[in-house]
């Protein structure tokens, strides 16, 4: 194989220059007791950071951000080896709830609003772990609606009326409500057209440089995730099997035909590409 990014079996610097915010160290999920859906999985995400987790549907993409946010108990998952850390301190342990207080939540894929509530009040769920009062709350209320003020415009409407796309906008913002270090973001291009996929990218790289939020995003999306990481990991069958600086993975052979559908002679088709597993020579 050409020369191509660090394997996931050596822990990479994500950034030499900054501690890392969030280290996941060679977690292993088991579901039910016996459903091994997770084998090994380590990656980190710097402080002030944008990390992106890719791979197809089912990869163990939205399973590795539950494990991080501590949400794999109703699902009746349990993270059985390994370690997860988060600004130093020991967190796979905690409840989802004291994870939130120390700023890691996660936005969950589908765009799960309040469809009753709306948008302002949804929101207003988002802080309810504050202790930092009203006008607090205000303020950043006033915040979100600068960088989505479209939600201004709807703030009295009720949320399951509203489109994908101001729904994913109010997941993000209720998620920013809670005053986070860092948020999963799962799958935010899931359902969307390509013009409002493309703004929801541009907010939470503004979010990144204006607000100081470390993000790790689970996408399928994999040409537009790269476009806004700055490190990427790609998951296969539960197992980091490529990671490396956005950059590179975007320039890399294998990743380009796999995952963006192109390859050295052009784009190529899906018909082309499907049966890719027997050329996967970073399995070998």
């Amino acid at each position: 194989m050409s020369e191509s990014p660090s394997s996931s079996q050596q822990q990479p610097a994500v950034g030499a220059d900054r501690p890392p915010a969030l280290l996941v160290n060679n977690i292993e999920v088991i579901y039910d007791h016996v459903i091994l859906v997770l084998k090994g999985v380590s990656l980190e995400v710097p402080e002030g950071g944008i990390v992106a987790l890719l791979g197809a549907n089912g990869a163990g993409k939205t399973t590795t951000l539950k494990a991080i946010s501590n949400l794999l108990g109703a699902e009746r998952g349990d993270v059985t080896k390994g370690s997860i850390e988060f600004s130093g301190e020991r967190v796979d342990r905690m409840t989802p709830n004291d994870l939130v207080r120390r700023g890691v939540i996660q936005v969950m894929e589908g765009r799960h609003c309040f469809e009753h509530l709306t948008i302002e009040e949804n929101l207003l769920t988002g802080s309810y772990t504050r202790s930092d009062g009203r006008a607090a709350i205000l303020n950043d209320l006033d915040m979100v609606y600068g960088y989505f003020p479209q939600l201004k415009e709807r703030r009295n409407a009720q949320a399951g009326y509203t489109s994908g796309g101001e729904q994913q906008m109010c997941v993000i913002g209720r998620a920013l409500m809670s005053r986070p270090k860092m948020i999963l973001l799962d799958e935010p291009s899931m359902g969307l057209a390509p013009q409002l996929v493309e703004g929801i990218f541009e907010t939470v790289k503004r979010l990144n440089e204006e607000e100081g939020v470390s993000f790790l995003l689970a996408e399928q999306n994999t040409d537009m995730a790269l476009k806004y990481a700055k490190y990427g990991y790609i998951l296969e069958n539960g197992r980091v099997v490529l990671d490396g600086a956005a950059a590179a993975l975007r320039q890399n052979e294998d990743v380009k035909e796999f995952y963006l559908g192109i390859s050295a002679s052009g784009r190529k088709s899906y018909r082309d590409t499907k049966h890719y597993k027997r050329r996967k020579r970073w399995l070998a």
